[in-house]
């Protein structure tokens, strides 16, 4: 597709024709639309079938995959989730059940995947597209039913997997597939992305690079080391992609988004037609503050000459805490020394008292201020899903794991951190030389790096540390946080088990 942004509208249109034809049983309509609208009317030239894959890529722009993505960091020891928007508060102190568990997580996903397998299952009879733009169509749509299936699986373990759209509702109550095997039809669906989708840089659809990189979180998951380091290095040989030199902040930022050689794959927004929606960025993070976080996470930011605040020599000053340190720390958060600024001059303030002494700045465009609650403000920032500095965290990550720290390992850390703006010295070869002090080094790097951007709940489970970075922090009421979490997962939303009786719950819930 050429031009996402341009058809995002008509995806609209389109969604709302096909609600119009199922609007009889609305809560199957929420995950599986029928193919009501093929036939005579749709389904029959290129442009139906750009008008619908339009609809596919519109469904990241709901929720966790659109503005509300950053929350996830909410559900970790990076932030607090101020307002309880998700009910992350009460998770991270361990209260937890199939009644007060956001059902976002389970439908938001479910209706991304209900419009991937519509797609899926028409296209083909569409006589007027030539097979290669079929398979590139296809093949971004199977990449994008891959990334939801595979969160569904970090969310809740074992999941429900529609192939195909069902016909009736009653088709769609079925019961759960062990995770191992849902995996295995995300790296199918993925390795077919990645055959073919074109090696080039993103400009707004899927590229073979964006198929990888998730291909490659998966095999990070699973442990597979050697896999990932492979798909990772593939990758950054590409030469495709690069860090950006214009502003580690700018990267969030409309302006600078465009064709922008970090970003590999995001969900794109276009202003004045398809902006984010009312309850955006601007509105929950700026007006709202709904974002905070906690001193824990300011902490782990490195001082200029590269030591932890609490290192011997580190010239920290605890009178001046945000002098000479990281950059990265005051593009991503707004710390007490630093304010917004309105028009005027004077001091934005949040709608609502700030309770950590931090708010999140990170995606903040502070030229649309004053956020004003009553006024619409339109913003079309894009929400980064995966970009290279992720790509070479992974690469040193699971590289590391197979071989223990070499050259390429300490190359790819110090790219992130050479970067302009932030140009924070070389990793210290000497004192981070094994595979252990390498891994905490690599897991800090990107924690700092990729903080607010919605990874940190899916790394501290992947790698198991959840409950024991969690039991050192307390929250702003002076509570221990807790991870409550039964074997990992998390509980089905008591409606869908209401809904789908072949659905049974996560153990010990």
């Amino acid at each position: 597709m050429k031009n996402i942004n341009k058809l995002l509208t008509k995806a609209f249109i389109s969604i709302m024709v096909l609600m119009a034809f199922t609007s009889c049983n609305k809560d199957f309509l929420d995950k599986n639309p029928l193919d009501a609208i093929s036939g005579a009317t749709f389904w029959k030239t290129e442009a139906d079938v750009q008008m619908s894959l339009t609809a596919v890529y519109r469904t990241l722009q709901n929720n966790i995959y659109g503005a509300r993505k950053p929350f996830l960091d909410s559900y970790s020891d990076n932030a607090i989730d101020r307002h309880t928007f998700f009910g992350f508060q009460a998770y991270t102190i361990g209260v937890i059940n199939a009644s007060n568990i956001n059902s976002s997580l389970y439908n938001v996903p479910y209706s991304g995947i209900a419009q991937c397998n519509y797609f899926l299952d028409n296209i083909n009879a569409v006589a007027s597209v030539s097979q290669a733009n079929k398979d590139k169509f296809i093949a971004e749509v199977r990449m994008i039913r891959a990334m939801y299936y595979f969160d569904l699986v970090q969310f809740f373990g074992d999941v429900v997997v529609y192939k195909n759209a069902p016909k009736t509702a009653e088709e769609a109550k079925i019961a759960k597939t062990p995770k191992d095997d849902v995996l295995k039809f995300v790296v199918e669906d993925l390795d077919f992305a990645i055959s073919k989708l074109p090696s080039t840089a993103y400009k707004g659809s899927a590229v073979k690079a964006s198929a990888q990189m998730i291909k490659a979180r998966v095999r990070l998951y699973q442990k597979n080391w050697a896999d990932a380091m492979e798909i990772t290095k593939d990758i950054i040989n590409s030469g495709n992609f690069s860090i950006y030199q214009g502003g580690y902040n700018n990267l969030f930022l409309t302006t600078t988004q465009q064709n922008n050689p970090e970003i590999i794959f995001s969900t794109k927004f276009l202003a004045p037609n398809n902006p984010q929606g009312g309850e955006g960025m601007l509105v929950e993070l700026g007006w709202y503050g709904a974002i905070q976080p906690l001193q824990n996470l300011v902490n782990e930011y490195e001082m200029t000459n590269g030591k932890k605040i609490n290192e011997k020599d580190s010239g920290f000053d605890a009178s001046n805490p945000y002098n000479n340190r990281d950059p990265r720390l005051r593009m991503t958060i707004l710390v007490p020394i630093d304010s917004h600024k309105n028009p005027d001059g004077s001091t934005f303030n949040t709608s609502d008292p700030i309770i950590t002494g931090f708010n999140q700045k990170k995606y903040m465009d502070v030229s649309k201020l004053p956020w004003d609650r009553s006024k619409i403000v339109v913003t079309d920032m894009n929400v980064v899903h995966i970009r290279f500095a992720e790509v070479l965290l992974a690469y040193a990550e699971a590289k590391n794991e197979v071989s223990e720290p070499d050259a390429t390992v300490y190359d790819a850390i110090d790219r992130v951190r050479a970067r302009t703006g932030v140009n924070l010295p070389a990793i210290d070869r000497t004192k981070y030389a094994t595979k252990d002090l390498m891994r905490e080094f690599i897991r800090h790097e990107r924690r700092v790096e990729l903080a607010l951007e919605g990874h940190r709940y899916f790394d501290l489970k992947r790698w198991g540390i959840m409950a024991q970075t969690l039991a050192v922090i307390k929250n702003p009421a002076g509570q221990n946080l807790s991870f409550g979490e039964k074997n990992n997962v998390l509980p089905f939303p008591q409606n869908e088990l209401d809904r789908n009786k072949s659905l049974v719950q996560n153990k010990d819930y």
